[in-house]
Parts: structure tokens; C-alpha cells; sequence
């Protein structure tokens, strides 16, 4: 697994191989950056983050301020490890709790994200439950946008309220990136 683009180009990263979790491929991360476009100076946040690829990718293609929430101790220290690896000069905050309880720290300290990237474990009903967070704890920026990477057979309709709404959706394989846009309560 290697950084696909930015200053951190080509980097490894480690990933645990005993891990029940599935890293996102180098492919559908390139993928996803191409479609964001520039990242310059925007903020993200990388929840269900496992090893940190996604948000040290935006790390390596410009973005500031990096975001990861990861409940896994081990991969925690992962991420430690992997951030030291890409030596970017980078403002990066990891929460080691599950996305509700980090999404409301997050919220209480009245922090906001230009880009949300949600990775849940496939097929375990989560992307319903990340939207809700989402929904409950509004960490986007008013023009922000948050993508879920999902199983093909993980197939949401209009998510949880009439705030949170799809605008893309790419299918790469067994993979989904759906792209929704939040409106503010």
C-alpha cells in the first residue's frame, strides 16, 4: 500500500497483516483524489480510518488540517507510524474512539471539515449509522462534501433525513464512492 500521489508519493505505508479490516486499494484511493480535485489548504476528516491511507493522502495532495477517527488501539499506532513515514509538515489530530463518541468531540469543540471521507466495515448496516452521526454532529463545512466507500451490496437510498443528500455515486469493482452534500439545521 503506497501513497498515490503529492509530495508523499510513492511512500509505503504498514498496515497490520492480521487485520480482519480491509485497507483501501491504492487504485480507488487515486480514484477518489482524482474526482476531489485540489485539496490545497482544505481540511478532512478520515472516520473508520484503519491505517490512515486516505487522510494521508490528502495529507501528501495538500490538505492542512487531517482529521483520523479510529476505534482500533493497533491501528491507531498504525496511523502514529504511518504519519511519520510520509513526514509531512501537517497539523493531524487522531481520536481513538468510535465515530459517535468522536464525531461529538468534534462537534463540541465547534470543529467543521471541508471533506469527510467514511470507510465503515462492509456489510455490517454502518453506512446507516455513519450518516446518522453525520447528521446528529455537524462537523461539515457549509459547502463541504462527504464521501462513503461501501460495498456494491450495501445499497442506500436517500439517506437518514431531508439534509443529507447524494449528488455522485462511482462503482469501481465490488466498491462504491458515494459522494453526499449536507445542508445545515
Amino acid at each position: 500500500m503506497r501513497i498515490t500521489g503529492g509530495e508523499a508519493r510513492g511512500r509505503t505505508l504498514s498496515f497490520p497483516s492480521r487485520s480482519k479490516e480491509r485497507p483501501t486499494s491504492d487504485f480507488l484511493r487515486e480514484a477518489l483524489f482524482n474526482l476531489l480535485g485540489t485539496l490545497q489548504g482544505k481540511t478532512f476528516l478520515d472516520l473508520f480510518a484503519g491505517s490512515g491511507s486516505v487522510g494521508l493522502e490528502a495529507a501528501s495532495r495538500g490538505a492542512q488540517d487531517i482529521c483520523f477517527v479510529e476505534k482500533n488501539k493497533n491501528l491507531v499506532e498504525v496511523i502514529k507510524k504511518n504519519i511519520q513515514t510520509c513526514c509531512l509538515g501537517r497539523n493531524y489530530r487522531i481520536i481513538d474512539k468510535d465515530i459517535e463518541f468522536g464525531l461529538r468531540d468534534l462537534f463540541r469543540k465547534k470543529c467543521e471539515f471541508d471533506i469527510i471521507f467514511a470507510d465503515p466495515p462492509y456489510n455490517r448496516d454502518l453506512t446507516g449509522v455513519t450518516l446518522k452521526a453525520l447528521s446528529k454532529h455537524q462537523v461539515l463545512h457549509k459547502d463541504g462534501l462527504v464521501v462513503i466507500q461501501h460495498s456494491i451490496k450495501e445499497n442506500f437510498t436517500e439517506p437518514v433525513n431531508n439534509n443529507i443528500y447524494q449528488t455522485d455515486q462511482r462503482k469501481y469493482g465490488e466498491n462504491t464512492l458515494t459522494f453526499l452534500k449536507m445542508e445545515k439545521k
